[in-house]
């Protein structure tokens, strides 16, 4: 197969990492350090970012630019994130943020991108950064919400049944280092799946024989699906998102694509090996 994977890295300078202790970034500043690059992670919480010794930590909110100063001091690339606050509310702020990491130096950009383009990737798109959009059609990460289920009563119960070609966070880190250090991926949209598309009937067994205990799946009716999602806390808006969703996915929700591979030269991780790692949040 050929890959995109065609010259070797070369270092890009100081790396800012935004969302850097979160379920992406924390493997992307692991992967740049590896890899030998100089990593600056932004923290909200930087004595809480327990983060490899060589990575310089750097307090800021993407939401208040006037706090952003320091971390873009001296970065030739960003991974960026369009999301702030511990509600994950879409960055309203994108055009200053991108005027000030072009003022900073700033040549390369990989943004993590989500449902909507926000005003992140609009700023981008006018500016004379070279950026790369990633688009993980679903995180296998979002596995975990069935950890309280599957410890406390051995089953995962949902109204959702439909396949989905999720993508190990790991991997989307891996194309994220590769388009921050290497040419030829500016102005790219990469659509990233795992292997295979797999219902959440055939995720729980994967779970199951990763934990070695059998475990449950229930299909469950829409007002079912409704209590169990509002259990979460979620507000009702976003409980009917649910339901709408679960009962009409995304076209390419199980739409296998080979962009891990082309890009980074290696191929995608399975939810069975994502199972395995993550074995002990599912087991009692």
């Amino acid at each position: 197969m050929s890959t995109l994977l065609q010259e070797t890295p070369r270092s890009p300078g100081t790396i800012l990492v935004t969302g850097a202790t979160g379920i992406v970034g924390r493997h992307l500043v692991q992967q740049l350090v590896a890899a030998g690059h100089r990593v600056r992670a932004l923290s909200r919480r930087p004595a809480q970012a327990n983060l490899p010794p060589e990575v310089e930590v750097v307090a800021g909110d993407l939401a208040d630019v006037g706090s952003l100063a320091r971390a873009f001091e001296g970065v030739s690339a960003v991974h960026l994130i369009t999301f702030a606050g511990d509600e994950g509310e879409s960055l309203s702020n994108g055009d200053e943020i991108v005027r000030l990491a072009e003022r900073s130096g700033v040549r390369k950009a990989t943004v993590l991108g989500g449902w909507d383009e926000t005003s992140v990737e609009r700023a981008l798109r006018v500016s004379a950064i070279g950026w790369t959009r990633l688009e993980p059609v679903e995180f296998m990460a979002n596995a975990l919400e069935w950890a309280p289920s599957i410890r406390e009563k051995n089953v995962v119960r949902m109204l959702a049944t439909w396949p989905s070609a999720m993508v190990h966070e790991a991997d989307i880190a891996a194309v994220a280092a590769v388009a921050l250090t290497q040419d030829g991926h500016e102005g790219k949209r990469y659509p990233l799946s795992g292997p295979e598309a797999l219902t959440p009937a055939e995720r729980t067994a994967r779970i199951a024989e990763a934990v070695g205990r059998h475990i449950a799946f229930k299909s469950l009716s829409e007002d079912e699906e409704r209590e169990r999602l509002r259990s979460y806390g979620y507000s009702e808006d976003y409980v009917e998102f649910g339901i709408q969703l679960a009962r009409n996915p995304p076209a390419e929700a199980a739409r296998v694509v080979p962009t891990v591979e082309q890009v980074t030269g290696r191929t995608a991780r399975t939810f069975a090996s994502w199972a395995l790692e993550h074995a002990d949040a599912f087991r009692p």
